[in-house]
């Protein structure tokens, strides 16, 4: 399956495991962001996987397309423009000290994208999925606007198309609120993945039970085939759960609760979810109780891999699925 991600891949400077960002005297390098890494999920799960962005043209934004193109994640239709690259801290937080992000995105490739600047007819020829995030959307109007773009063309090209719907709140910073942007472009989505907040937030849509607030959210918005939620509590910074619900035609399948201790990174659970999501449904299995926990699993795995990407196989997956939770060396 041919699958193109849309949005932005960012520089993620951390500090040492323990030291918060004011202590720090060197940082960790690594490269990521929703859309690139479910692009790299998938490239590892065995789909043609292709990520299109608009870079700048200097060294950063070389090293970005090189991390994705290591995984074998296709960057041909990326283009170039734009200042920098996006750059965005991580604090790795520990015990009861919660994590932090900070975002240094303004004038980037991205953020500074206009509707016209990627050729969508050509860059989605053979494309059998699409994906974006509210992320991108949250970056600036202009960007609003192209990703607005990018969905019209896949749609009217008859392409399955699906969003994360992202939340962050430090990024919407241009005079408009989510419920504003978003709403027009969630009735062209096939599959739709949200939080709580999320849902609320972008659409109005709550409910007391996650069957109740996907079933309000699906008669609101009766154009999405799919609709996935996650429910995470944060013990700690290291102590996590973490469980996945998928709704279709009425039907709302829950997955195993995962208890994640001592957990490594937990940046891109989330995206991982999303990747497990899409190669389920676009195989077309059907089978929404095999397709959600295959994605929450993978999503349990990420929080124990360092960096954005997930790198879980599928086979590693599926053995989580089958309770191997790594007591046992793969010999």
């Amino acid at each position: 399956m041919k699958v193109i991600c849309f949005g932005e891949i960012l520089l993620r400077l951390s500090p040492a495991a323990g030291k918060r960002l004011v202590q720090a005297e060197q940082f960790d390098v690594v490269y990521g962001g929703s859309e690139a890494n479910v692009a790299v999920s998938l490239s590892v799960l065995g789909h043609e996987s292709w990520f299109v962005s608009r870079i700048p043209d200097n060294a950063p934004g070389r090293a970005s397309l090189g991390a994705l193109s290591r995984y074998g994640v296709r960057t041909d239709n990326t283009i170039w423009g734009g200042d920098r690259l996006g750059i965005y801290f991580l604090e790795p937080g520990a015990g009861l000290r919660g994590s932090q992000v900070i975002y240094d995105r303004h004038g980037s490739g991205m953020a500074t994208l206009q509707p016209g600047m990627i050729n969508w007819r050509l860059v989605l020829e053979g494309c059998d999925w699409f994906h974006w995030s509210g992320i991108t959307t949250a970056l600036s109007q202009s960007a609003a606007d192209a990703t607005k773009e990018s969905v019209l063309i896949a749609r009217e090209m008859g392409i399955p198309v699906s969003c994360d719907l992202n939340y962050r709140e430090k990024l919407w910073k241009y005079g408009k609120n989510p419920s504003e942007i978003m709403p027009e472009m969630m009735r062209l989505c096939t599959v739709i993945l949200g939080d709580p907040g999320s849902f609320d937030l972008y659409s109005g849509v709550t409910g007391t039970s996650d069957s109740d607030l996907l079933s309000a959210f699906a008669a609101k918005f009766p154009e999405v085939e799919y609709v996935a939620m996650t429910r995470r509590a944060g013990l700690t910074a290291t102590h996590n759960t973490y469980q996945g619900v998928l709704w279709n035609g009425g039907k709302a399948c829950a997955s195993a609760i995962y208890d994640l201790t001592d957990m490594t990174d937990r940046i891109g659970g989330g995206d991982a979810l999303m990747a497990g999501l899409i190669h389920g449904l676009g195989r077309g299995s059907g089978y929404l109780q095999d397709t959600i926990e295959f994605a929450t699993a993978a999503a349990a795995l990420k929080h124990y891999v360092t960096g954005d990407f997930n790198l879980s196989t599928e086979n590693e997956i599926r053995g989580l699925m089958r309770g191997n939770t790594g007591g046992k060396v793969n010999r």
